[in-house]
């Protein structure tokens, strides 16, 4: 079209935008009814296997992803679960969200996480009411801070959640790692092997996990009836522990040290080398949570292993819709000999 003045119409061009698959366009490549595609969605175990084998295999071809909202309205469920947690920056946290998501996944769930800044009321309200905007049918609790579990209980929420705790208790809703068991196996490794002078550098005050590792460490001292210096508390990173084992190698007073985790063993061999000190001729060093570049360190480290990966699947199988009731299982850290530890040499 042209205008006055020679100008044409500045009129767009219609754009032809590629549509996403539907169910019925699944349906058709594949040679099935829409109900039939349905069916593969929710799980059902009427459909045979050729027949759901090859509508995944279109799925895939197509690139068809099931619409979350329409799913919703057919089955009144999400197929979500939600993670709270305000300590996602640290290995054994993020090692747990994993383990969740993979376990999630293989039982045809999807994961919402929300990351509280502090751990305060307004900010645990933010992060509830972001996951509960996403319609999850589950909640899964991972925390630093008993507090943040107390404000939860006071929210009297609704829908079923579980907590990931340090310590035993009598919470159905309470899913816990034997931190104090995994602690006391640390220790009790250096005592065996001939160690009385161990030290521990434990992690941030009030943290739950920091709390229930330092006790492991101290009742296993205690019940060998070993001399026991007062942990150091500080953070988890190995700038704390390197300078942590700075102060305490300056006086040779030790000849193991038991670290809170396994950042700040790394800081603590590496202090240990500042003064000339072999590892573990002159000092032995265990951590916690086994890392994966524990194995790759010189010397190897001694550590204790948590099982994420089973973490994930019991975190997953108690908030499933088919369980009748939550309960309370364990989980029990194993002992990882490598080569940071010794028998000691005399002081």
């Amino acid at each position: 079209m042209h205008m006055p003045g020679g100008r044409e119409s500045a009129m767009p061009a219609e754009v032809d935008h590629p549509r996403a698959p539907s169910i019925r366009d699944v349906a058709k490549a594949a040679g099935v009814s829409h109900q039939t595609v349905s069916r593969v969605l929710n799980h059902s175990e009427s459909i045979r296997p050729e027949t759901r084998a090859r509508v995944l295999e279109v799925m895939e071809q197509l690139q068809y992803r099931p619409n979350r909202a329409a799913r919703m309205l057919v089955t009144s469920r999400s197929n979500t679960i939600g993670v709270l947690t305000s300590m996602r920056s640290q290995y054994g946290p993020a090692r747990a969200i994993q383990a969740i998501e993979d376990a999630a996944v293989e039982r045809g769930y999807a994961v919402v996480t929300a990351n509280i800044a502090a751990p305060s009321d307004e900010a645990i309200r933010t992060g509830l009411a972001h996951l509960l905007d996403q319609d999850v049918e589950g909640i899964v609790i991972i925390a630093p801070q008993q507090r943040v579990f107390d404000v939860i209980e006071r929210l009297g929420v609704r829908t079923p959640y579980m907590t990931l705790q340090s310590r035993a208790g009598d919470d159905p809703r309470g899913l816990w790692v034997d931190q104090m068991t995994g602690a006391r196996l640390a220790t009790a490794h250096l005592l065996d092997l001939g160690h009385q002078y161990v030290r521990h550098i434990a992690g941030p005050r009030d943290w739950l996990e920091a709390d229930a590792r330092m006790e492991g460490f101290m009742r296993e001292m205690s019940d060998r009836d070993m001399p026991v210096q007062p942990p150091i508390l500080g953070e988890w990173t190995a700038d704390f522990g390197f300078h942590a084992g700075r102060e305490l190698l300056r006086w040779r007073d030790c000849t193991a040290i038991f670290c809170a985790n396994d950042a700040i063993a790394l800081g603590v061999m590496h202090a240990a080398r500042s003064y000339g000190l072999d590892v573990p001729g002159d000092l032995s060093v265990v951590g916690f949570d086994d890392i994966p570049e524990a194995q790759h360190l010189w010397p190897p480290l001694t550590t204790v292993a948590i099982d994420f990966a089973e973490l994930g699947r019991r975190c997953v199988e108690l908030l499933a819709p088919s369980e009748v009731a939550l309960r309370t299982v364990d989980l029990t850290p194993q002992l990882v000999v490598r080569g940071s530890t010794s028998r000691p040499r005399s002081l």
